[in-house]
């Protein structure tokens, strides 16, 4: 992929709302503060960037997991894309521009796309700049792994499934369940296992030989250590040129959804519906 290069207005100047230039043309969202009510602020009265923004477009509301399923991904990356710009194209509205080539071929306005395993509606596209934009909400960003993000940054991306598509991973709805933290990257001949702990109210729903998607990515879990919240997976030679997981350091947060069929179940379960039914 050919390497793009970007000139904005010291770029890498931390943005603390309190001091940050009054036109500034791009943030690093890393440097947000920790704090859940500061980083709120934070988010909701951010100054705008450069008008380079040609029209004002709304910001992506944030789907959760009782959403009704409007798009299903497959978790087989597509291509991954690069960020070439992210930020606040109004105060209250966050934008994010992505280049891409395979995903622009039959894009449409209100396209799903899976960005790092969150699904996003297009809201802006250029065929002839291979772009598109999304918008995202306060809730997608404190939700995801996409805050981490930075100008220059490569993203997987999914179209979401049409009923003639092969199923090559497995159901991903693109409703991001949280993230986990990657703990520890060790080589296996030319595999990668990654390990990555989560908050228990996800591990749950994780079990050995289980479907996840991580990052967008349809991944088969190895072991699921209780003890330390955490589970590990294998990346093989193929997988890891092809998503950008093994780009990342430990650390550095995922994205994850796990198989809704375990939700399911529990759902059914705690519900009382399997006593009804020995009952009848």
């Amino acid at each position: 992929m050919a390497t793009i290069s970007f000139t904005f207005a010291s770029p890498s100047k931390p943005l603390n709302p309190s001091i940050a230039p009054k036109n500034p043309t791009i943030f690093n969202v890393l440097a947000t503060p920790s704090n859940p009510q500061l980083k709120r602020a934070f988010f909701l009265n951010s100054p705008s960037i450069s008008p380079i923004f040609i029209r004002a477009l709304k910001p992506q509301q944030c789907r959760t997991s009782s959403t009704p399923i409007t798009s299903l991904f497959t978790g087989i990356v597509e291509e991954m894309g690069q960020i070439k710009q992210l930020g606040y194209d109004k105060p209250d509205s966050f934008t994010m521009k992505i280049q891409a080539k395979l995903i622009l071929e039959d894009i449409n306005l209100g396209d799903s796309i899976s960005v790092n395993g969150t699904c996003l509606t297009v809201a802006d596209f250029d065929t002839q700049k291979l772009e598109f934009s999304v918008g995202l909400a306060p809730e997608t960003l404190r939700k995801t792994s996409l805050i981490e993000l930075e100008q220059g940054s490569l993203v997987n991306l999914e179209r979401a499934l049409r009923p003639t598509t092969r199923m090559g991973g497995h159901f991903v709805q693109g409703h991001v369940d949280g993230t986990g933290e990657i703990v520890d990257l060790k080589t296996e001949g030319d595999s990668l296992w990654v390990k990555v702990k989560t908050a228990k109210e996800i591990l749950r729903y994780i079990v050995p030989k289980g479907f996840i998607a991580v990052d967008g990515t349809s991944l088969t879990v190895v072991d699921v250590v209780d003890e330390e919240g955490c589970f590990n997976f294998m990346l093989v030679a193929y997988t890891q040129q092809n998503v950008v997981i093994p780009l990342k350091k430990v650390g550095q947060k995922v994205n994850l959804e796990v198989d809704i069929l375990g939700k399911y179940v529990e759902r059914l379960l705690s519900s009382g519906f399997v006593d009804s039914i020995k009952s009848s």
